[in-house]
């Protein structure tokens, strides 16, 4: 089958549609599609490609089917094997939330979800019982944790608030292990 853009796009959006679990899925599927059916490459490439693509950052399927697009059609080759691959997964997940929403107007999944909602304050809240009894321990602890408190409700930075924690506890651990010296 001839190499061209359009051919390069239909062959990497069915690799996309069909590429179900993690990026070894995606080796028998490019065989199959690019060296079989098209003869495109060679069997021992997509090995090699296989192996550049668990060297570099990212989905092992994306870098597989950038690289077997640039060796087709170089930098254009590239960009539509990236588009097609990435296309189609797309597409399920943007039809799959149109579904979710439809189905979060049930009454009956709106219970579900309020009951969802509840399970995860009380595992929130029996969290908070169990650091709270290892973490408030004494005055200093109860004052440092009410002053937080109250400044998030001034919408201090939670960030801000953590690293002065953390900071705090770090200078009371020194002056602790200067008086033990």
């Amino acid at each position: 089958m001839e190499v061209n853009i359009k051919n390069i796009f239909k062959a990497f959006f069915k690799i996309g549609a069909i590429l179900l679990g993690g990026g070894y899925v995606i080796v028998p599927i490019m065989k199959e599609e690019l060296v079989e059916k098209r003869n495109w490459l060679k069997e021992e490439e997509i090995y090699d490609y296989l192996c550049v693509s668990q060297c570099l950052p990212g989905i092992i399927a994306v870098n597989m089917s950038v690289l077997t697009g640039y060796k087709l059609l170089k930098f254009r080759g590239a960009v539509i094997a990236l588009f097609a691959m990435s296309l189609s997964p797309f597409l399920s997940i943007v039809l799959i939330a149109n579904i979710l929403s439809n189905i979060l107007n049930i009454p009956f999944m709106t219970g579900l979800f309020w009951g969802v909602n509840l399970s995860v304050i009380i595992l929130i809240y029996l969290t908070l019982k169990e650091v709270w009894k290892k973490s408030i321990i004494d005055v200093f602890t109860y004052f440092w944790f009410f002053l937080i408190l109250a400044l998030s409700l001034y919408k201090i930075s939670p960030v801000i608030l953590i690293l002065s924690s953390i900071l705090l506890g770090a200078v009371i651990q020194f002056i602790k292990e200067k008086k033990n010296v």
